[in-house]
């Protein structure tokens, strides 16, 4: 029987995992939790559009050890030095809309060694966004349409607030982008996309040199478009970008990669990468360029928020 992901896992510990804390059993340091009335939990830039990017942050996080000698495997958001990391892809994708981000518990690169071990975690890190979330459309949406965004960790996250939305936020969802994990079956709101400009609609990409190259406990993805031409097809694109976001734009060459979707897996092949600084630390497989999908797509992704957005308005 095929190994369940560590995310499913995790969701069927969810119970358990709350008992657990209650009961003060599991002897796990837990940092504090954030209260999402405190600004200093978001990372926010106002920019007085029509129209909101809500954004959960991927995996920045890794294990450190407390003063007092325990590990810790959750972001502390209280701490500057381990909020840093936090700060999100604002400037990468969010173009000229509002963009919203909750510091949370996330958990850390440690945590995805075993599938187990992520699932007693993962749901800490879900309960503080869904908190988040909750706090952002009553108290900073202000009602207007919006973007509901993940990567990674934070896509896996941005999956379940997708399925839990009531019809009136969902009616006001443009798009939601679900970044670098496997989505094997639409479900409730989890509406596949079909081109560069429907809405209510979910994105799903997973970029690898080839089929091999697929991280642990891949299942093919349902729900996946490639994010260069917006084609569910296996038609290639043609993408010209810096490879990588460690080294200064001045100091790189521009790759010139062909990109397609593989129909049969659900992944997305890229040929004609060249960066050697890409590979996950503990998880990562040599041509598996999880750790790029925001920064190769950043100029497709900016651009195509801003073209559903334009049309969720247009029809509003």
């Amino acid at each position: 029987m095929r190994k369940l992901s560590f995310f499913t896992i995790a969701l069927i510990s969810l119970g358990l995992w709350t008992s657990c804390q209650t009961r003060q059993t599991c002897h796990e340091p837990v940092p504090e939790e954030p209260d999402y009335q405190d600004s200093t939990q978001w990372y926010v830039t106002d920019r007085q559009a029509v129209a909101d990017l809500f954004y959960i942050i991927s995996t920045e996080t890794g294990d450190y050890v407390l003063p007092n000698g325990e590990t810790c495997h959750y972001a502390d958001t209280y701490s500057d030095s381990l909020r840093a990391p936090l700060y999100g892809e604002n400037t990468l994708v969010s173009g000229q809309l509002n963009y919203f981000s909750p510091y949370y518990r996330q958990c850390s690169l440690q945590s995805f060694e075993s599938d187990s071990i992520a699932a007693a975690r993962m749901p800490l890190a879900l309960g503080d966004v869904r908190r988040a979330f909750q706090h952002y459309l009553k108290h900073q949406n202000g009602g207007r349409p919006f973007i509901l965004a993940g990567f990674s960790q934070g896509a896996h996250i941005m999956l379940e607030l997708l399925k839990e939305m009531d019809e009136d936020t969902f009616g006001r969802m443009i798009a939601a982008y679900a970044i670098g994990i496997t989505i094997p079956d639409s479900t409730h709101h989890v509406v596949a996309a079909k081109g560069a400009d429907d809405t209510g609609v979910t994105i799903c990409y997973n970029s690898v040199r080839d089929t091999s190259c697929a991280l642990r406990g891949w299942a093919k993805s349902s729900v996946a478009i490639n994010p260069v031409n917006w084609r569910t097809d296996s038609t290639r694109a043609t993408l010209i970008t810096e490879p990588s976001p460690l080294l200064p734009i001045t100091e790189q060459k521009k790759d010139t990669m062909s990109v397609h979707l593989d129909t049969a897996s659900g992944l997305l092949i890229v040929e004609g990468f060249t960066a050697q600084d890409y590979v996950l630390p503990l998880l990562g497989v040599e041509g598996n360029y999880h750790t790029r999908e925001i920064w190769l797509y950043r100029d497709q992704l900016r651009e195509n928020m801003a073209l559903r957005a334009a049309k969720y308005v247009r029809k509003e």
